[in-house]
């Protein structure tokens, strides 16, 4: 942790900053990644003040023992205050003129407006990436552990193949499966499930409802676990009885999507240049309006994060980046299929993590 938090103190050099300020007010439903990340905290309130010759972390009593035991690199501060108004008390931040930089995109107007209020003699300079940039390509530590969320995803989803059956409810199927991915070993999902059968898998986030499955149905989930911290994100379609000949034909556009989107990641190219080989597939097969997200994003200690891959995706892509790579098509009151997999980028190409079968399942 420590030498990650070094390259923040660079990173106020080489950009003539005197601090950072990172905190994460809004409410993930899991940690504070970027703390996380510089510190290995796992709570859900704390902030890290750093100067280029410091680094203090803010948290309050309930998190007493648990930041004195996850906490490296950083000095631990307990405070009765919030984590923006504690900062009062910490001698360093109260410099005049102390160029402080601050992840605006976290923050919102009324905690800036509190962080102004809290320190009137800084100069708050609004940041883009500061901690996301070194958090883009993973380290081998890192990649062990996604590695991990996504066995417990796919062994999850064999787990739930065994039960389906008509008259299950959406919301049934979402509860095994997140029941399933914490008794293989995950701190808990990684985002709400999504289970959609029928006409709701035209849907590209129909998270589970009362629908209840019915046979010859398309039934399509994305899923993930998160483990120690960092995330899974799979999704995979699959039928409910024998497919017919438009769910065959379907299926297999978006498999030969997925599989030419797979191929062109590497070192070097671009999220667009990805996007770009899947949906030429899905556009040569007259079905590009139908395709209206992108390809894929980043994973990490976020669900989704850089790089992205989608036509907007114009940053190149490194060796050990973890990306997903999910085309799909959805058709308006018929359904839809998507198919993903999590990856990682190498100089020649890329490891893909998942093991979960993608050949269309008849069950």
């Amino acid at each position: 942790m420590k030498a990650r938090i070094d390259k923040i103190k660079k990173y106020l050099t080489s950009h003539n900053l005197d601090a950072a300020y990172i905190f994460y007010p809004l409410d993930t439903g899991n940690f504070l990644p970027n703390v996380r990340y510089l510190t290995g905290y796992s709570g859900s309130s704390g902030s890290i003040f750093i100067t280029r010759k410091t680094a203090t972390f803010i948290t309050d009593f309930r998190y007493k023992d648990q930041s004195k035991k996850e906490v490296k690199g950083c000095r631990i501060i307990i405070s009765k205050k919030n984590p923006v108004t504690a900062l009062a008390d910490i001698k360093e931040a109260q410099s005049h003129n102390m160029r402080i930089a601050i992840e605006a995109h976290r923050l919102t107007a009324a905690q800036k407006t509190l962080l102004s209020q809290t320190l009137p003699n800084a100069i708050l300079v609004d940041t883009q990436n500061m901690v996301e940039d070194l958090m883009v390509c993973k380290e081998t530590a890192e990649i062990a552990n996604i590695k991990k969320a996504v066995e417990i995803s796919d062994i999850a989803f064999e787990r739930i193949l065994g039960i389906l059956k008509p008259g299950l409810r959406e919301k049934d199927v979402a509860a095994e499966m997140e029941y399933q991915m914490k008794m293989l070993g995950a701190d808990k999902e990684a985002f709400e499930t999504i289970v959609a059968s029928g006409y709701r898998g035209a849907l590209p986030h129909g998270t589970a409802s009362d629908k209840k499955l019915k046979k010859g149905e398309f039934i399509t989930f994305d899923f993930g676990a998160l483990y120690n911290g960092y995330c899974s994100d799979i999704t995979r379609t699959v039928v409910l009885g024998k497919a017919d000949a438009r769910q065959k034909k379907i299926y297999k556009i978006v498999e030969q999507a997925q599989l030419a989107g797979i191929r062109k990641v590497r070192s070097g190219v671009t999220g667009k240049d990805v996007d770009l080989a899947a949906r030429q597939v899905i556009e040569k097969a007259g079905y590009g309006k139908e395709f209206g997200h992108g390809t894929g994003h980043g994973i990490g200690l976020e669900v989704h994060a850089a790089p992205r891959v989608s036509a907007m995706g114009t940053q190149l892509l490194k060796s050990n980046m973890v990306i997903t790579i999910e085309p799909g098509i959805y058709i308006s009151g018929w359904g839809g299929v998507r198919i993903e997999d999590d990856v990682v980028v190498k100089p020649k190409g890329c490891l893909v993590l998942n093991r979960a079968p993608k050949k269309l399942l008849e069950l």
